[in-house]
């Protein structure tokens, strides 16, 4: 089932999503409409804080990506979930990447983080594992596992790039956007 994406200016975003364990209600069709929602938005990442689950789980697909990177010749995707991650490292210099947002419809800016990042994590069937992803594979993850600490990537940007983009940001909180996806608004 497609569900709708929360935006821009919904408490949710906000919030430090809480860990779950195997008994988490519905939690394998919860997967399965989050991947039907990431492709139907034409993503790479989902968070659950963004389908309005304040939980800490996100997917990533970075596989579809495979044939385009021409700035990465040996990327190699992935396509995981995330249950209960932890980033356990960033190292690296930090590189700038133009990053974008299924609820943030229509903005794009540069994002700097580390290129390398080693993370903890749960599978779906709940066995912990431990792996370490550098380049694009980090900069997804690291996007995702913002979300599930309340964090938006709209908060790392530069703060002349922030003020440059509110109004573009209040126009999303007051549903003054396209999107080509369902979207919701939670106050």
């Amino acid at each position: 089932m497609i569900l709708p994406i929360i935006v821009y200016g919904s408490p949710i975003l906000k919030q430090k999503a809480s860990e779950i364990d195997a008994e988490f209600e519905n939690l394998a069709e919860l997967i399965q409409n989050m991947w039907q929602t990431m492709y139907q938005a034409s993503g790479i990442g989902l968070a659950a804080p963004q389908i309005n689950k304040s939980i800490r789980l996100f997917i990533v697909d970075t596989a579809q990506l495979e044939d385009r990177k021409k700035d990465e010749p040996n990327f190699v995707g992935i396509k995981k979930v995330f249950i209960n991650p932890q980033i356990t490292e960033e190292i690296g210099a930090e590189w700038k990447y133009e990053e974008g947002c299924l609820s943030i419809p229509g903005i794009r800016e540069n994002v700097e983080r580390k290129p390398d990042i080693t993370i903890t994590y749960q599978d779906e069937q709940f066995n912990t594992m431990t792996e370490s992803y550098s380049g694009l594979n980090a900069r997804v993850i690291q996007h995702e596992y913002d979300h599930i600490e309340g964090v938006l990537f709209t908060d790392k940007v530069k703060p002349l790039t922030k003020k440059l983009i509110q109004s573009k940001l209040n126009k999303i909180m007051r549903g003054d956007f396209r999107a080509d996806y369902k979207t919701k608004s939670v106050k």
